[in-house]
């Protein structure tokens, strides 16, 4: 084993999480990284990068801010070096474009020394030798296999697109979210699209295809189980649920509790901009004083089976008020149907080493890991079921970062609030609560 190729920790993945990581590790020299991704370079969900579409979060929520204010990697930082800090000061706008949060994220990338792309994952082995893991991964332009050894690791690997089992037959013919734009023109040519699904990816693709609709002259449907589009709820009172303090709270809760609580909290996390869902509204309108609008919404219908035939699809629908079956065909279809988590196939040598719940997910710990030893293996985004809908929120990833590196490091390099909010979620310590918020 050469010196070398031995590491603290090696992160898998660089998606926006283990890149704040990455980040934030940068200045902590008596730590030792590696982060290793099969991409050849940072891109944040490049099918979905449209023009003008933003991010649901504020600036402050980038890769480091608020874990480290002084970082050199901050999107100010960012700003100022690119010579466009006063434009983005001008503009007023606290909310980044997705193409802008892209290219600050590959401007991070590219200072980062620690990070490897091109660089596979192929398994993951635990060396009892050295008490340490050893990471096989293979170059992806020349196709050589290389190991590295470190004492901890942290997963950052993403998530995949999810495919509805009532769609699983048309998984190779649909067109997801994810990759919209490299298949707009082609969807564009066809006599009618539909897109499948309620939340900010399928209203952003809805306004972009409704922009054109008079141009290519296609039909234009946006089909949702959900009764209504619902706005994302962003008052301030509700935002201070994506803190710190909640984790906790929600993290304490039996677990039968926490799932149900997920299934109630969908337009936390899953809603649509409210100035989007204006703007949609506002260009059917402005439309329609020309001419009809070939266009439909429906809600309250659960697609329950489709099948691609003679160039067309054609989906069983069901209205769940109304308690119908009714049948829909469409030449395009998108599903814009979220995203899941999958456990990677390279964890199967050590998946004895991992905690596992009854359903066979990560039994995730508080400092976010999920080995016997709670202090060895770390995720990222992976811990929806036991840490709460904050969990794919940009702006905790500073929060879990820190966490995770205070653990890892076994002292506070970052420190991390302890009282945040102004309302208390549970029933701990509610006589003295107000004079720890205020006099801490």
């Amino acid at each position: 084993m050469k010196n070398k190729d031995k590491y603290d920790i090696i992160g898998i993945g660089t998606g926006p999480f283990n890149l704040g990581l990455a980040a934030l590790m940068h200045p902590v020299k008596d730590v030792s990284a590696l982060f290793l991704d099969r991409a050849e370079g940072f891109n944040w969900h490049p099918g979905m990068l449209l023009s003008d579409s933003r991010l649901q979060v504020p600036f402050l929520a980038d890769l480091v801010t608020l874990a480290d204010p002084t970082s050199e990697f901050s999107f100010l930082n960012y700003a100022k070096h690119h010579k466009k800090i006063y434009s983005f000061y001008i503009r007023e706008n606290f909310f980044l474009l997705r193409n802008e949060y892209n290219m600050y994220c590959q401007w991070v990338a590219e200072r980062l020394p620690a990070i490897r792309f091109g660089n596979e994952v192929r398994e993951v082995l635990y060396n009892n030798t050295e008490k340490c893991y050893e990471v096989v991964s293979q170059c992806t332009s020349t196709g050589e296999a290389k190991a590295r050894y470190a004492k901890k690791l942290v997963l950052g690997t993403g998530t995949v697109p999810f495919v509805p089992k009532g769609c699983e037959g048309i998984r190779d013919k649909a067109i997801h979210s994810a990759a919209y734009l490299d298949h707009k023109q082609a969807l564009q040519r066809k006599k009618s699209i539909t897109i499948l699904g309620s939340g900010q990816s399928a209203a952003e693709i809805y306004y972009d295809l409704l922009l054109d609709i008079d141009h290519y002259g296609y039909e234009l449907h946006w089909i949702t189980r959900s009764p209504r589009f619902f706005p994302l709820e962003y008052s301030k009172l509700t935002l201070e649920m994506t803190s710190p303090d909640y984790v906790d709270y929600f993290y304490a809760l039996p677990y039968e509790k926490k799932q149900r609580l997920l299934s109630e909290q969908k337009q936390l996390y899953k809603g649509i901009n409210t100035d989007l869902i204006n703007d949609i509204y506002d260009l059917l309108y402005t439309k329609r004083l020309s001419a009809p609008v070939r266009t439909s919404l429906l809600t309250n219908s659960e697609c329950r089976n489709a099948a691609y035939t003679e160039n067309r699809f054609t989906m069983e629908l069901y209205q769940t008020e109304q308690e119908k079956e009714y049948t829909f065909n469409t030449e395009g279809l998108i599903l814009a149907t979220g995203y899941t988590y999958r456990i990677p196939e390279f964890l199967e040598p050590v998946s004895d080493r991992i905690l596992w719940n009854k359903e066979g997910k990560y039994d995730v710990g508080r400092n976010y890991t999920i080995d016997r030893d709670h202090n060895e293996i770390y995720v990222q985004n992976a811990e929806l079921h036991t840490h709460g809908f904050v969990t794919p929120d940009l702006g905790m990833g500073a929060y879990r970062n820190s966490r995770i590196i205070n653990s890892i490091s076994a002292r506070e390099i970052y420190p991390v609030e302890k009282r945040t909010a102004f309302q208390q979620f549970g029933t701990e310590h509610t006589d003295v609560f107000a004079e720890k918020l205020f006099m801490s």
